[in-house]
């Protein structure tokens, strides 16, 4: 006998208890022998299947092309239903188990529950959200929804910038606060901000006196975000910028003030509370201890239900501020204005979760005079390494000299690179693409990737090659529209996350667009008119699901860097999900290979 039905799994779990009684007592269970047809192209059917075992294929029968197979849990075909008629022929393959559901039951659910119905009419990005929301709503993910709004923000004063440190003083006093806005005069940022700790600063080191005016102590120009802003985001932006405070604005006029402590008290990942160790490091080995609280970080967001590109953003600033501060402890402090660390790859892109290899190089301005570079950067890869971001396969790092060049070296490489077609070059070049500054002097960077974008940009033949690796890559479904994992597993990296993202960088690139963030990338494109907006979004969430799924997987394996997904721990919801997001990436690469005119 199978199993009871469950309506505890999407889209029944948005029946009420009657809809599910309702839904319970009218399902049928029927044998399907191999060969029958359960639906003819366009005839319309009278019931939503449901395999409990067997299997099902969706045939288009002009080409005999598989669409899809149907599996255990796996339902069809609700489209018919709705529209009048299929567009394909369901034909069982092997004996199957069906529980039945008549047509009359199922369009009475539909009429009568909007969020039933809305499973249905949804495109498979807005699907996933639902599910996503679904899944949140008893735990931490609720935190990303709050906005900045009055019930979260204290009140600020804003004082001229005449006003002296005494009358200053006492006014915080009076008005039991420790921070104020300064409206300054004469400089570009037209408000600066002042604490108490900057005031006693100003007396007792920088020779100040009591009737010294604030605005020569303020401090600008002040991080600001506008009501409704999410406070996740203001602490991805705190921790970035490495502030304790912000100015909240509406308008464009001051409403109030956010501090690090009221977002903690609604959070309690500590993330502040780990930047706070990075930046107090003094030695290799106190930033070490710090790096390595990293992992429980990401396991916490994970695990409390944070929206996988919300970790990807916060993990990314605090990978950043450690890079930074491991160059400042290595690099001598005269050098750093004559040279610039940057970061490729997924790093670069801020799109890395857990530790992943070094990625780097180095920029030397044209007039350094640094002959025991090699030296440093030696060191730098070790410590780094100790850090617990291991060494690069490929050697792409500032510890080869071939990614240590001066800023003119750096400019003519690009359009050396563009005009080689090799494997080696192309990738090499995929990787400078998605370059950041993460420290020293970050804007010698600026010219090199403008060049390269002057480069690309509608380079038309160029792409073309540049495009071809993530098309040489198979998407992992079978014939049957099933997933198609091998006894290693499914490699999610190569037959999802690497096309899409590759696939997306090379449109990007030759609109000319600056972004390095893929999903970035992805908003720009249909700014552009490169992409719909239907279609960057499938993209976007089908990445976010391939990240989260690997995430899951890899901090229940504790194997940071495994790209092989057993797909016989997922669940069935998430195993529809995937096998959308790999149709997603398939119909994009059809779309890429056509687009650049790139043959088999």
């Amino acid at each position: 006998m199978p199993e009871p039905f469950d309506t505890s799994s999407p889209p029944f779990d948005r029946l009420d208890a009657k809809q599910a009684k309702h839904l319970l007592s009218s399902l049928d269970i029927t044998y399907y022998r191999r060969g029958d047809v359960l639906i003819e192209k366009g005839e319309g059917n009278n019931a939503l299947y449901i395999v409990i075992k067997g299997r099902v294929q969706e045939v288009n029968p002009d080409t005999k092309e598989v669409q899809a197979q149907y599996i255990k849990d796996d339902l069809f075909d609700a489209r018919a239903l709705l529209k009048g008629h299929a567009h394909h022929r369901y034909r069982v393959v092997e004996d199957t188990l069906c529980y039945v559901l008549p047509k009359a039951v199922f369009l009475e659910l539909y009429d009568q529950n909007q969020s039933f119905a809305d499973y249905f009419n949804t495109s498979f990005s807005k699907r996933k959200r639902m599910l996503e929301k679904a899944q949140q709503q008893q735990n931490l993910a609720e935190f990303i929804l709050t906005q900045v709004d009055e019930t979260n923000i204290q009140p600020i004063m804003t004082m001229p910038h005449g006003t002296s440190i005494q009358d200053a003083t006492l006014n915080l006093r009076r008005e039991r606060q420790d921070c104020a806005l300064v409206a300054l005069e004469g400089k570009p940022h037209d408000i600066g901000i002042i604490t108490r700790t900057n005031l006693l600063h100003a007396l007792v080191e920088d020779g100040c006196t009591l009737a010294s005016p604030i605005g020569e102590v303020a401090t600008s120009p002040v991080i600001s975000v506008e009501m409704g802003e999410y406070l996740f985001n203001v602490m991805i932006l705190m921790t970035r910028d490495r502030v304790k405070r912000v100015r909240v604005t509406e308008g464009g006029e001051t409403v109030g003030m956010l501090d690090m402590t009221q977002v903690l008290s609604l959070f309690s990942t500590h993330s502040h509370v780990l930047t706070l160790q990075i930046n107090r490091a003094h030695s290799i080995e106190e930033l070490a201890l710090a790096a390595n609280n990293q992992h429980q970080l990401v396991a916490n967001l994970t695990n409390n239900g944070i929206h996988t590109q919300f970790v990807m953003e916060l993990i990314s600033a605090v990978n950043e501020q450690i890079i930074e501060k491991a160059f400042r402890l290595t690099i001598p402090e005269s050098f750093h204005n004559l040279c610039c660390l940057f970061v490729m790859g997924s790093e670069g892109r801020g799109e890395q979760v857990l530790k992943t290899d070094q990625d780097n190089g180095l920029i030397l301005a044209d007039d350094a005079d640094w002959p025991d570079v090699q030296h440093y950067m030696e060191r730098f890869s070790e410590v780094l390494s100790r850090l617990g971001y291991p060494p690069c396969p490929g050697n792409v790092m500032v510890n080869n000299p071939r990614w240590v060049k001066t800023q003119s070296e750096w400019m003519k490489e690009m359009v050396a690179l563009s005009k080689i077609s090799d494997e080696r070059t192309l990738m090499d070049l995929a990787i400078i693409a998605d370059s950041h500054a993460v420290a020293g002097n970050k804007t010698l960077l600026e010219p090199v990737m403008e060049k390269l974008h002057a480069t690309l940009k509608n380079n038309m033949l160029t792409l073309n090659t540049f495009v071809r690796p993530c098309l040489a890559f198979r998407v992992p479904l079978t014939l049957f529209g099933s997933l198609k994992a091998d006894k290693e597993g499914l490699d999610v990296k190569k037959g999802g996350i690497f096309p899409l993202v590759h696939g997306v960088r090379t449109l990007a690139l030759e609109k000319g667009l600056t972004e390095t963030n893929t999903f970035e990338r992805l908003d720009a494109l249909v700014e552009c008119k490169a992409l719909d907006q239907e279609t960057a979004n499938n993209l976007s969430e089908a990445l976010k699901l391939f990240v989260k799924v690997r995430l899951k997987q890899q901090l229940d394996s504790d194997a940071s860097t495994g790209n092989q997904l057993d797909v016989t721990q997922l669940s069935r919801t998430e195993r529809d999900l995937l096998r959308d997001c790999l149709g997603v990436v398939k119909k994009f690469k059809e779309r890429l290979a056509s687009h650049y005119q790139v043959r088999d």
